[in-house]
């Protein structure tokens, strides 16, 4: 378990003497303290952690990470370069643990603690499909070994320290989620996770507005590969049928194993098979072995993510038995979700998140499905430069996968033209300019059987239709 001593050596060259106190957790919400916790008190654009230091020790927490003055006679022990570390600390707590940064401490602490575990770690990226080969990874390998993985979508560079913070003496493998927004990001997180494993999803056009182009979206998923080890400790994934991850195939020494439908990839998948509501099947073809597998994950675009579980499985020692039962029971935390109303109205809750890529997958699911098919869509934010394409191609694919469009934000203005360029309605195309004045003209327009999808960029709220939808029945 985590303790005092090696938070105080993680920060500092200081070793202290016994007795030690442990540290049963490691928060950034002082709601989520417990008996024990320490918690990292994070200057944030709307809330200051330094605000709920009390409230994290009223909690029960021993320790606070702390980079402001604070009012109050809190005890504090002072970690800042300068400063005298006294060789026997009072174990009277709670005790505030002052540091330069409170974030880079988590941090470090995490680092620290990632390298005293002999874990090994497999690091996911892309543009599309991260969590989804995250949870199916991490679900493959625990058929045979002990796994840590993010909860959710905690990717970033707080959320993936807190992940590392869990690591206990069973686990034998992290599966680690990476986000990213600019370059240098992922680098930052490979410092402090040193990952084994690096997966490639794909390369979109997801927080463009921010990297700037697709190109400068590539350089800087590649530094997951860059930073693996050499061959052949280090292994990265990549997939053949992206020609910017194919990019990365001289970024990396380490061993490459690739994927996808080319046949020129390591692992590939024929004789793919889409069945609706009730998942997907193909044949997975490894070392001219073939495999014939299904999987629960909906539509054509999820034989992707099932290449990469597998491959990454594959090469850590799963067996095909255990792969293939893994791959039929999975219950993976899908972005997807179904509900089924009592009317008989299906929805697919994908209000999570959008990009032109992860759209157009759900509205080619859409499309093959029966009943009148209602596509709800929001707006896809944060393109940058390739805004309107990418609302364009999700208007041209409506066209022929919904039978009616209800649009939600300014840019799905773009899409709405799109769709009846390629010769949609207008009868059957709905638009407002948020989600608050679509949620109930939106339910309004629901019949029994249809099936609904719901999607868009996550602050456009598309929630409201979905639970106005619901609220209906």
């Amino acid at each position: 378990m985590l303790t005092l001593k090696d938070t105080v050596s993680a920060l500092t060259d200081h070793q202290i003497t016994p007795p030690d106190l442990p540290i049963s957790s490691v928060v950034i919400d002082s709601r989520q303290a417990a008996e024990g916790s320490l918690f990292a008190a994070l200057p944030g654009e709307q809330v200051n952690g330094h605000d709920y230091v009390q409230a994290a020790f009223d909690q029960g927490a021993n320790f606070a990470f702390i980079d402001q003055e604070m009012p109050g006679s809190f005890q504090t022990i002072d970690l800042r370069k300068g400063h005298t570390i006294p060789d026997e600390i009072s174990l009277s707590t709670p005790i505030c643990l002052r540091v330069e940064n409170s974030l880079s401490a988590l941090q470090s602490l995490a680092a620290y603690w990632r390298k005293k575990h002999a874990v090994r770690t497999i690091g996911i990226t892309g543009s599309v499909g991260k969590t989804t080969t995250k949870e199916l990874t991490a679900e493959l390998l625990s058929q045979k070994y002990s796994v840590l993985k993010n909860p959710g979508n905690l990717n970033n560079e707080i959320g993936l320290p807190l992940t590392l913070l869990k690591l206990k003496p069973e686990h034998e493998y992290a599966v680690l989620e990476m986000g990213f927004y600019i370059p240098g990001e992922i680098q930052d997180l490979c410092d402090i996770a040193l990952p084994d494993v690096g997966v490639v999803t794909n390369i979109g056009t997801v927080h463009a507005e921010r990297a700037g182009s697709k190109e400068m979206i590539a350089q800087g998923k590649a530094e997951l590969v860059q930073s693996l080890p050499p061959s052949p400790e280090g292994i990265a994934i990549l997939n053949m049928d992206d020609p910017w991850v194919r990019w990365m195939f001289d970024k990396t020494q380490a061993q490459i194993f690739s994927y996808g439908i080319s046949e020129k990839a390591d692992l590939t998948a024929s004789e793919i098979k889409t069945h609706g509501l009730d998942g997907i099947s193909c044949t997975i073809n490894f070392q001219g072995e073939p495999h014939h597998i299904h999987s629960p994950l909906l539509g054509r675009f999820s034989v992707y993510t099932i290449l990469r579980a597998v491959m990454v499985a594959l090469v850590e020692g799963v067996d095909w038995k255990r792969i293939e039962v893994g791959l039929a029971a999975a219950q993976v935390d899908l972005r997807m979700r179904q509900i089924k109303l009592p009317n008989g109205v299906t929805i697919l809750d994908d209000t999570y998140n959008a990009s032109p890529a992860s759209t157009n997958a759900a509205l080619e699911l859409l499309k093959q499905l029966n009943g009148r098919r209602v596509a709800i869509l929001g707006d896809m934010l944060e393109l940058g430069p390739y805004e309107e394409e990418g609302h364009q191609s999700v208007g041209s694919l409506s066209a022929s996968a919904a039978d009616v469009l209800v649009l939600v934000g300014q840019n799905s203005k773009i899409t709405a033209e799109a769709a009846i360029n390629n010769g949609f309605s207008k009868d059957q195309l709905l638009w407002f300019p948020n989600s608050q004045q679509a949620a109930r003209p939106a339910a309004d327009i629901i019949r029994k059987g249809d099936v609904v999808l719901i999607k868009g960029s996550n602050s456009m709220r598309m929630d409201r239709i979905k639970s106005a939808i619901e609220e209906m029945v």
